[in-house]
């Protein structure tokens, strides 16, 4: 993925939060994304492997993920995520890692919720994460649309929410690792997946002796 967005050379990269919680490679997550990214962060599943959300209210498979990610963490790592907030701004962008309501956990998958977190925001355009699902929401129509491979639109005149898609988890139907291409000169925005080894990430999960059903979602994106 970050081939594809060198490709591009954007002047800055942003990162909505959930480095760590359910990939096998945490500590070099942390060590690239701090290595790359202007703008980051934190996610509930990062909070949660601090120690600083229950993992009583995650599921099953995500709690036992989020403690193997708390044992294998290394203070550099801790210490990286532990700078961030849930929420931001850059360049007059709104960044939330979930919503402008709730920036911690509520979930942008409905035309009212999308409404409303974009209503609570004082930007124009809002960046959120955590559903891992890509999509785009304007004001003018309040229609809520999935956004897929080469989605463009035009930003101009309309206030928007976003969410870029996850690199690592997403939930669309589409395996590949997605991103989100910004021109702000311009108010355009271009949605992108990028195709990764699949494989070779389910093998290190069942390696670490991680749940078989965090690994083999990958391959169908769900």
């Amino acid at each position: 993925m970050l081939e594809s967005i060198d490709r591009d050379a954007p002047d800055e990269i942003w990162c909505l939060g959930d480095l760590v919680g359910y990939g096998p490679r945490p500590n070099r997550c942390c060590a690239v994304v701090a290595e790359r990214a202007d703008a980051c962060l934190i996610g509930n599943h990062d909070l949660a492997v601090l120690g600083r959300l229950d993992l009583e209210i995650f599921a099953p498979d995500a709690a036992i993920s989020a403690a193997w990610t708390s044992g294998v963490l290394e203070p550099k790592a801790r210490a990286y995520l532990e700078s961030h907030e849930p929420k931001g701004e850059r360049e007059g962008v709104g960044l939330f890692h979930a919503s402008a309501r709730d920036p911690v956990w509520e979930y942008v998958l409905s035309p009212g919720v999308a409404y409303a977190s974009l209503a609570e925001a004082p930007q124009k355009l809002v960046l959120v994460g955590h559903s891992h699902v890509a999509l785009s929401f304007h004001l003018s129509d309040t229609t809520l649309a999935t956004a897929a491979e080469g989605t463009e639109l035009e930003l101009a005149g309309d206030r928007w929410l976003l969410n870029p898609g996850s690199v690592g988890q997403p939930r669309d139907g589409d395996p590949r690792a997605a991103w989100l291409l910004l021109d702000l000169e311009a108010r355009r925005a271009t949605f992108r997946r990028v195709a990764y080894d699949v494989g070779a990430t389910q093998a290190e999960l069942r390696e670490r002796g991680l749940p078989e059903a965090l690994a083999a979602r990958l391959e169908h994106g769900v």
